[in-house]
């Protein structure tokens, strides 16, 4: 991936997360971070630029020790990039210039963490032995005025903090984006819609129907009739055990926006006690086109769209008899 390419991908996580100008000079007041902390910072650059190396060396020993780690630890080549990034995260950290630039660059590495694994505890572990590491480091510095090193590594540990934020918030986006896609792919495995034929499309639902469910088996469906030109559609419902009010209204609304947009739904497979649920909940299916099951919905299609069955017997005859 080139450092065009990486640039683009922060830039749009960034809009993604909602991390402007603003909001990150929101983020730097909740941490506290004034002008007064800016000189602070400067006046321990030299040390921190110069334990850079110790400190990098700190963060990823502590993560080798731990199996949560183990995803990142094990790939060379994800350790060479975290370790390259912390290390110019280190450096940036103490230049006094926190902006978008600044956001940038830890999204990439809070990125890298994600995708490897890195879960929110085991980075904060790591960030900590590295934090102790650093604040030992302008405590020898400030050893003739330890009150002076003190405030000076509170400065810092602002700019640390305003750091964690970001990077905690990148794991969890991050995490809750995958598990979005897996429940996306989940979903559209459930509600398959198959093309049987030209203009013919098969839906078999099966399992629980929830609110949302219905929802997407709507959009799934309607989705398909644009795409496919479909005529007639076959909703069957075998699998399904039990539909309340709101799930079978659902389905009525979705069988009248079918038909709008000029495809005839027909309801297959309905068990007795889904039927008669739908009988006691006083359900209106005046507008449903139904059959017992699947073999007879799709030869109802098929008859619709004008298809008709020949049985094996009468193909061969009507070829002889065109010989």
């Amino acid at each position: 991936m080139t450092d065009q390419t990486q640039a683009g991908g922060t830039q749009t996580l960034m809009r993604d997360m909602g991390l402007t100008d603003s909001a990150i000079e929101r983020r730097k007041r909740i941490v506290g971070l004034e002008p007064a902390d800016l000189v602070r910072i400067a006046a321990v650059r030299e040390v921190v630029t110069q334990h850079t190396e110790d400190c990098v060396a700190t963060f990823f020993n502590h993560l080798s020790g731990l199996d949560e780690a183990r995803p990142l630890m094990a790939s060379r080549k994800l350790v060479e990039k975290a370790r390259a990034l912390k290390a110019e995260h280190l450096a940036a950290m103490v230049q006094g210039n926190y902006g978008s630039r600044y956001v940038e660059q830890r999204l990439e590495l809070g990125v890298l963490y994600a995708r490897a694994g890195l879960d929110t505890r085991t980075f904060l572990g790591a960030f900590h032995q590295l934090l102790r590491h650093i604040g030992n480091a302008i405590m020898k510095q400030f050893a003739q005025d330890p009150a002076e090193g003190f405030e000076n590594f509170m400065a810092l540990k602002k700019v640390a903090f305003f750091d964690i934020g970001i990077i905690v918030d990148i794991l969890v986006f991050e995490r809750e984006r995958i598990i979005r896609q897996q429940q996306e792919a989940i979903r559209e495995l459930s509600t398959p819609v198959l093309q049987i034929r030209e203009r013919l499309l098969l839906l078999p639902i099966i399992g629980v129907i929830d609110t949302q469910r219905a929802r997407l088996i709507t959009e799934s469906l309607l989705q398909a009739i644009r795409a496919n030109r479909a005529k007639v559609v076959v909703m069957d419902v075998t699998g399904v055990a039990t539909i309340d009010s709101k799930v079978a209204n659902h389905l009525l609304q979705t069988v009248a926006a079918a038909r709008l947009m000029g495809a005839l739904v027909i309801v297959t497979g309905l068990t007795a006690d889904v039927a008669q649920s739908l009988v006691t909940l006083g359900i209106e299916l005046s507008s449903l086109n139904t059959v017992g099951d699947l073999q007879g919905g799709l030869e109802e299609a098929e008859r619709i769209l004008g298809y008709r069955m020949l049985s094996t017997d009468a193909v061969v005859a009507a070829s002889l008899g065109r010989a």
